[in-house]
C-alpha cells in the first residue's frame, strides 16, 4: 500500500489521471503550436522532407502521442480494453505505479519549462535556416539535449504508470525516436557551427 491506498484504487485513480494528464498535454502543444505560429507568421514545425528520417520521426512521435492519449481516454469507459493492451500484472504495484506517475509529471513539466526557457530559439524539428546560436546556458549546461531527457523520463513514467505491452512499445520506439532526432540534429549544428558546436560537445554531454 502507498499512503493507505491498495493497489485496486491506486490503479483506477491512475486511470483517471493519465486521462486527464494526456488531455493537457494535447492542450499545451496544440495552443503552443498555434500561439507560435500567430507570433512568428509561419509554423516553427520542421519535420523535413517527406519520408527522409527526421519526417518519420516526427510521424512516430504524432502516432504514438494520439495512440496514447486515445488509449487512457478509452480506459476509463472501456475498462476491458486493458485485455487487449498486453497488462504486465507483475509491475502493477502501488509504488511502481506511483513512482511512474511522478516520473511522468515530473517529465512533462520539466519539457514546458525549457519550451518556454527557449523563448524565439524554440523550434519543433530542424529549422533549416537556424537556430541562430548555439544555446549552452539554462539546462542546456548540464545537458546538450535537455528536453529530449526530459521526454524520456516522461515515457518511462508511463511505462511504470500503465505497465503493459502496449507502454512497452511506446517506451522503446519513443527512445529510439528521441536517438535518432538527435543524431540529426547534431548533424546540422555540427554543419552550421563546425568550431562552437565542437566546443560545446567536448564540454556538455549527450544525455547526462
Amino acid at each position: 500500500m502507498v499512503l493507505g491506498f491498495n493497489a485496486l484504487e491506486i490503479i483506477e485513480f491512475t486511470k483517471i489521471y493519465l486521462a486527464i494528464f494526456y488531455s493537457i498535454v494535447a492542450t499545451f502543444y496544440t495552443f503552443r503550436l498555434i500561439n507560435k505560429k500567430r507570433q512568428n507568421g509561419k509554423s516553427l514545425v520542421f519535420a523535413g522532407k517527406p519520408f527522409c528520417k527526421t519526417w518519420w520521426n516526427h510521424i512516430a512521435f504524432r502516432f504514438f502521442r494520439i495512440s496514447i492519449w486515445m488509449v487512457c481516454l478509452f480506459r476509463l469507459f472501456y475498462p476491458n480494453i486493458d485485455n487487449y493492451l498486453g497488462m504486465i500484472n507483475i509491475l502493477e504495484l502501488p509504488s511502481v505505479i506511483t513512482l511512474g506517475l511522478i516520473l511522468l509529471t515530473v517529465g512533462f513539466l520539466s519539457t514546458a519549462l525549457i519550451h518556454y526557457s527557449l523563448g524565439k530559439e524554440w523550434r519543433s524539428g530542424i529549422d533549416p535556416s537556424g537556430p541562430a546560436r548555439v544555446i549552452t546556458s539554462g539546462a542546456y549546461q548540464f545537458s546538450r539535449n535537455p528536453m529530449f531527457v526530459c521526454i524520456a523520463v516522461a515515457q518511462l513514467g508511463f511505462f511504470f504508470a500503465m505497465p503493459s505491452v502496449f507502454s512497452l512499445v511506446c517506451l522503446t520506439i519513443g527512445l529510439y525516436t528521441l536517438n535518432s532526432q538527435t543524431l540529426e540534429e547534431e548533424i546540422h549544428l555540427s554543419q552550421k557551427f563546425p568550431i562552437e558546436y565542437a566546443t560545446y560537445v567536448s564540454k556538455v554531454r549527450r544525455w547526462v
